[in-house]
């Protein structure tokens, strides 16, 4: 079996073992999350591109490493997207694209563990102490 570049499209399959989630759930989080497109080609067979691949590693992480709900992952993606949207329209001055992106990463993880910890601080006031 031959590797495929980085920038590659991939199937379903390899997606799955790649991010170790089963095709079904792949499938699942694409219904969920309106962001992620992967190409569709003859007979309905997925290829994603490495920005869906990209997306899927931030979902799997928000979900199973941060604990996140659907509902909530979903909140913070959506989030995100607009606030690049509208970085982007307002950045006219030609700055360092790659300076610029490598910043909007950075304050995306900073926002991801802040909510993290806003979700986990919720549930300690919830949950009554023994």
């Amino acid at each position: 079996m031959s590797t495929k570049a980085d920038d590659a499209l991939k199937t379903i399959s390899e997606v799955s073992v790649l991010l170790d989630v089963p095709p079904h759930v792949l499938r699942f989080w694409e219904g969920k999350f309106i962001s992620l497109r992967p190409l569709k080609r003859s007979g309905g067979r997925r290829y994603y591109r490495p920005d869906d691949i990209a997306l899927l590693r931030r979902i799997r992480k928000l979900l199973y490493v941060d604990g996140f709900t659907i509902k909530g992952a979903q909140k913070l993606i959506r989030s995100k997207d607009s606030c690049e949207e509208s970085i982007f329209m307002t950045d006219s001055a030609g700055s360092d694209s790659q300076s610029f992106s490598a910043a909007i990463t950075m304050l995306n993880d900073v926002k991801i563990r802040i909510a993290a910890l806003k979700q986990k601080l919720g549930s300690m006031v919830d949950s009554p102490v023994a």
